[in-house]
């Protein structure tokens, strides 16, 4: 999974969901849930603000510092600033 998360582009994005279902299609199992457990233990080693809720929300108690890392990739946020825009940000495996 960690691999998955590690391949996602500099300004994009992926939710949780989104690496749970490409997940379940390579080893038939996982869920938004165990995404976020997994990425909670890697000690920050792979970059975990790409990764956001269904909503485009990075988790609570990070969001600042993964907010100032997805603006300073470009990543595309909303008007506010407080949410990922899903609609532009959204990457997928094949398309690398």
């Amino acid at each position: 999974m960690l691999d998955l998360v590690e391949r996602i582009p500099a300004g994009r994005a992926m939710t949780y969901g989104l690496v749970a279902e490409v997940l379940a299609e390579r080893l038939g199992r996982g869920g938004p849930r165990q995404v976020g457990h997994v990425l909670a233990g890697s000690g920050g080693s792979v970059p975990w603000w790409r990764v956001v809720n269904a909503a485009g929300a990075p988790p609570a108690p990070y969001a600042r510092e993964a907010l100032d890392r997805l603006r300073a990739e470009g990543a595309p946020l909303t008007a506010d600033g407080t949410r990922v825009a899903l609609r532009r940000a959204v990457w997928w495996p094949e398309q690398d």
